[in-house]
């Protein structure tokens, strides 16, 4: 089952979720800044890598925090931050309810079959908690590049 897909001008669904670091983490912590939220299948895959380091690597480019989250229990979560050296906030959303919020979840096409899945998305979400952008389908080589640039001008 597909769920509704967030757009521009939409508004954030807010959250709280446990992370990595200790304790839970709301997006309505981040409220007065733009925030960069984006949804990721699994810890530690190649993919999930690559643009999890890729984010850390270019953070103080963005110019805005980073929450990225995943289905991924907390013990896996810790073991991915500690071995690439994550800067940033990892969220366990095991239930994948946040991921279903945003439209990060859903119908994808999986070496030929249609499965339920998180579908990879980017979310940059403006100080008054509305959508600036919402990517879906993300192809990593490239992705926060492309992001430096659209929040650069």
């Amino acid at each position: 089952m597909a769920h509704a897909r967030l757009e521009t001008g939409d508004r954030a669904p807010d959250f709280e979720l446990d992370s990595v670091d200790g304790g839970r983490v709301a997006l309505s912590d981040y409220r007065g800044k733009t925030v960069i939220v984006y949804f990721y299948p699994k810890a530690a895959t190649p993919g999930c890598t690559t643009e999890a380091c890729d984010f850390r690597d270019r953070l103080a480019d963005l110019g805005a925090p980073v929450l990225g989250i995943s289905r991924d229990p907390l013990d896996a979560l810790a073991a991915f931050r500690d071995e690439h050296g994550l800067t940033f906030p990892l969220l366990s959303d095991p239930d994948h309810a946040v991921h279903a919020a945003y439209g990060a979840w859903g119908d994808k096409v999986v070496d030929g079959q249609t499965v339920q899945g998180v579908i990879r998305s980017t979310f940059v979400i403006g100080p008054d908690g509305t959508i600036e952008s919402a990517e879906y389908g993300v192809n990593v080589a490239g992705h926060v590049a492309g992001l430096v640039d659209a929040l650069a001008v």
